[in-house]
């Protein structure tokens, strides 16, 4: 198959189709024909060699397809050859065939094409396992979303409007501001231009939010904790600025806020297909009526992948950047 394997850490230059074995499912998994992938943050820390694949997996990278099941592997149940699926997977999407494990597929449903299947395992896994179960994010709460036109920040923006929550994000132009806002932000901070603590206590009327789901990191958790309101949650999930910051403790204590966070690559497959089951449960049903698809930025060729890495990387996408295969 042709896959996109790189040898070394580089530039996306690095990025070139080469035959690799066609990979075999194992006890509980699927093979899936791969139609498309989504292009992640991680992917770009791979290629450069920041974020090495966990143990067991490919070295391929790409964390979530969709496409066709070929083959079963032995005890998979639930999972028929010829469905379609989509898939989070730890590595090996960025290929004509992956392998991904059965309890961590969902069905695409009519309304859902293939290229948007492709862009939603990922961000979906991340937003609902971080800003819905570790930071509580229930209908009425506002919440504060940085990286607002990002494939998160949008997934985080869908998912608040499904959800009954007041979704804050911030954006770095008046540009991406305004995109966020037609994708369903009830508000957004050009965070070049005004600072958004400030913003935050306007909007908000001095209270705060209840909820930050922060991907930058360094300096900017003391400025999230300012925007927290009493009992308000801050989610870490990725470190931008900066894995240390300087956290404020009486503020901490005198609100009772709570501090969290979380990486979802490194996750247990158990843990994993739990999320599935639940995201089966409680979003699904809005995929399979069309009241929830993702926000697409751009489609490349898989031959393409460097271009796809570079388009991530200038900053400039809104939503989700997927990789054609098939």
């Amino acid at each position: 198959m042709t896959a996109i394997d790189p040898e070394e850490a580089g530039g996306p230059e690095v990025l070139r189709p080469v035959e690799r074995p066609v990979p075999l499912p194992g006890a509980g998994e699927v093979l899936i024909r791969v139609a498309a992938a989504g292009v992640n943050r991680p992917d770009v820390m791979q290629r450069r060699g920041l974020y090495p694949p966990p143990p067991g997996a490919p070295s391929i990278p790409g964390l979530e397809v969709a496409g066709t099941v070929v083959a079963l592997g032995d005890g998979v149940a639930g999972v028929d050859p010829g469905a379609r699926v989509c898939a989070l997977v730890a590595g090996g999407g960025y290929a004509g065939y992956a392998v991904a494990s059965a309890g961590q597929c969902l069905p695409v449903p009519p309304a859902l094409s293939l290229v948007e299947a492709a862009a939603m395992p990922e961000t979906l896994f991340t937003v609902w396992t971080n800003l819905f179960e570790r930071a509580y994010a229930v209908d009425g709460d506002v919440v504060l979303v940085h990286g607002g036109t990002s494939g998160i920040g949008t997934m985080a923006i869908l998912l608040g409007r499904l959800f009954g929550l007041t979704v804050i994000v911030t954006a770095g132009s008046d540009a991406k501001c305004a995109r966020a806002l037609e994708i369903g932000a009830a508000h957004a901070i050009n965070y070049r231009e005004t600072d958004f603590v400030e913003a935050v206590k306007e909007l908000t009327g001095g209270r705060g939010v209840n909820a930050v789901l922060d991907m930058v990191g360094g300096d900017y958790v003391a400025r999230n904790i300012a925007c927290l309101a009493p009992d308000g949650r801050h989610v870490s999930i990725a470190i931008q600025r900066g894995a240390e910051a300087t956290v404020p403790l009486w503020a901490v204590m005198r609100r009772r806020l709570t501090l969290t966070g979380s990486t979802l690559r490194p996750r247990s497959g158990e843990f994993k297909a739990l999320v599935a089951d639940e995201l089966r449960r409680e979003v699904w049903p809005h995929v399979e009526a069309g009241r929830l698809k993702p926000v697409i930025d751009s489609t490349f060729a898989l031959a393409e992948a460097g271009a796809a890495h570079a388009r991530m990387e200038s900053g400039e996408h809104v939503g989700k950047i997927v990789l054609t295969v098939a």
